[in-house]
């Protein structure tokens, strides 16, 4: 029929009607609403919708298919699609989440990130990591190489190589092309079950403890190849992990050991993690991980870095009702340490704690402690220029700065902080100039767009202002508003864009045009 081509990607290796496929995810978010909320008379229409594009558009005319030799999931969702489909995602999270936009959290999370995919057997995918700030244990993967982590899973970890372990899994979800095979599973579910579960929900609709039952026995006929395959998405991506974390240099006891004491946890609590919600833990899963660990076991130890427990204190730090909480949670800490014992930790977390509490002279003092030990640690020299900063000592800050980028140059956080203390003291050139050689060089993101826009503008050149901003709007997924921005510089009459800034325009358009239009196909955006 017709119809059928109509409702088909274009894309040539994306063969799954849309309609199906739409069909298939729509189903799978009614079904998680359902189980989660269940407020099964808001999912009639909705799985109503689900049913009728889950039926496929049969030909008049069968012909010969061919068997279908190697991975089926590129033909489900093609690398192009998963890429633009993670973008939309990510533009979602960014809307609705809050994200943790400290540079140098953001970059110890991607350089765990970046080590492990390093070692990945499929390293050409790309990857965005991203920390969440929420106490919650929580982590997950999307389409796109999207990973996920909350502040929970950091502030909870005993040890980078734990904290490691979850990064690793999620990465694996990603290679393993997990995403794509559930949807190729659901498409797969049969026309009579799923007249059988709009039948549960319309029973639903007038009894509400029966249509749940009668919800429940259809699944039960089908969900069971879900669940195991569920089960083994998860086991494959334990087993994918614990090998990443053993070519990366990680101790691969570190994902079984944060399972574990996640399991143990939970026992105690009134309502499990939601990491154990959306990765489901049974004993027999964390032997089998410990069991892989056991075998690549490294009898010589492994090196945890110094940045694990100082980005763990700062969460904590951060993560308290208020600073003056965590002041005492960590004076607290730091009275109550042993001996001998390693304090370097805690007093760094002491020190963020009292910085934002406004007691700037105390935290410089603990930051002086800490830079006596180690005086070219770089979060710490961040921590006292932050302290000057705050304190309006920019000569003082601007030295440290400078002492920081001779022993680091190029080092993002540092690049990015400095600039921004610029800006504060009033110096947009200088902070333009610094960013506009690091963007040469290094991928630029959402924290140095926005830098950019402001030290442009604050300098006098508002077509380069435009521009950056422009960029912030893409990466943030408003790719509308980026077009329309660089319209707009376009347009403007004063200052007006000379020569090559209108040629640099014209083609950032051409290719922001064409991006805003495979989104429209992909029916990602309107």
């Amino acid at each position: 029929m017709e119809e059928t081509k109509n409702h088909t990607f274009s894309f040539p290796s994306l063969k799954m009607p849309r309609r199906a496929f739409l069909g298939s995810y729509m189903l799978h978010a009614c079904i998680t609403f359902l189980t989660r909320t269940k407020q099964t008379g808001l999912c009639l229409p909705f799985l109503c919708l689900c049913l009728f594009l889950c039926v496929p558009a049969w030909p008049e005319v069968t012909t010969l298919d061919l068997p279908d030799i190697g991975d089926s999931t590129g033909g489900i969702l093609s690398p192009e699609f998963e890429r633009r489909l993670g973008q939309a995602f990510l533009s979602q999270v960014r809307k609705q989440a809050d994200i943790v936009s400290d540079p140098e959290v953001n970059n110890y999370i991607e350089s765990i990130g970046y080590r492990l995919v390093s070692q990945s057997d499929n390293n050409e995918q790309q990857f965005t990591f991203f920390v969440i700030n929420d106490p919650l244990i929580n982590a997950f993967a999307a389409p796109g190489g999207i990973v996920g982590i909350n502040s929970g899973v950091i502030m909870n970890a005993r040890s980078e190589s734990e904290l490691a372990g979850v990064v690793a899994h999620e990465i694996a979800h990603v290679t393993q092309k997990h995403m794509a095979r559930s949807v190729e599973m659901s498409k797969q579910m049969s026309i009579p079950t799923l007249a059988a579960m709009l039948g549960a929900i319309l029973v639903a609709t007038q009894n509400p403890e029966a249509g749940q039952a009668a919800l429940m026995a259809v699944q039960g006929a089908s969900a069971q190849a879900r669940i195991n395959f569920t089960r083994a998405n998860e086991q494959e991506a334990d087993r994918i992990g614990i090998q990443l974390l053993v070519r990366a240099g990680f101790d691969p006891h570190g994902m079984a050991g944060f399972f574990r004491r996640l399991q143990q946890n939970s026992r105690f609590a009134a309502q499990a993690p939601e990491f154990l919600r959306t990765h489901p833990l049974t004993t027999r899963r964390i032997a089998d991980a410990a069991a892989r660990a056991a075998y690549y076991a490294n009898e010589g130890g492994y090196q945890e870095s110094v940045t694990f427990p100082l980005v763990r204190a700062k969460l904590i730090a951060r993560s308290q009702k208020s600073a003056q909480d965590a002041v005492e949670l960590f004076a607290r800490r730091l009275a109550a340490a042993e001996p001998g014992a390693d304090l370097d930790a805690d007093r760094y977390g002491y020190s963020i704690a009292l910085t934002e509490d406004g007691q700037y002279s105390t935290a410089q003092k603990q930051v002086q402690l800490l830079l006596t030990k180690e005086p070219e640690n770089i979060t710490y020299l961040l921590a006292a220029a932050d302290i000057a900063v705050r304190q309006g000592n920019y000569d003082e800050a601007f030295a440290i700065f400078s002492n920081a980028e001779q022993l680091y140059p190029d080092y993002r956080p540092l690049v990015l902080n400095y600039s921004n203390a610029l800006l504060k003291a009033g110096q947009p050139h200088l902070a333009r100039n610094k960013l506009r050689e690091f963007g040469k060089f290094r991928p630029p993101d959402i924290t140095y767009y926005d830098y950019l826009t402001r030290a442009e503008a604050e300098a006098g050149d508002e077509v380069e202002s435009g521009i950056a901003n422009a960029e912030y709007y893409f990466l943030t997924g408003e790719t509308q508003v980026a077009i329309e921005q660089l319209r707009h510089v376009l347009r403007q009459q004063a200052p007006r864009p000379d020569y090559y800034q209108t040629e640099r325009i014209k083609a950032r358009m051409a290719f922001l045009e064409q991006e805003l239009q495979l989104e429209r196909d992909m029916k990602l955006r309107r």
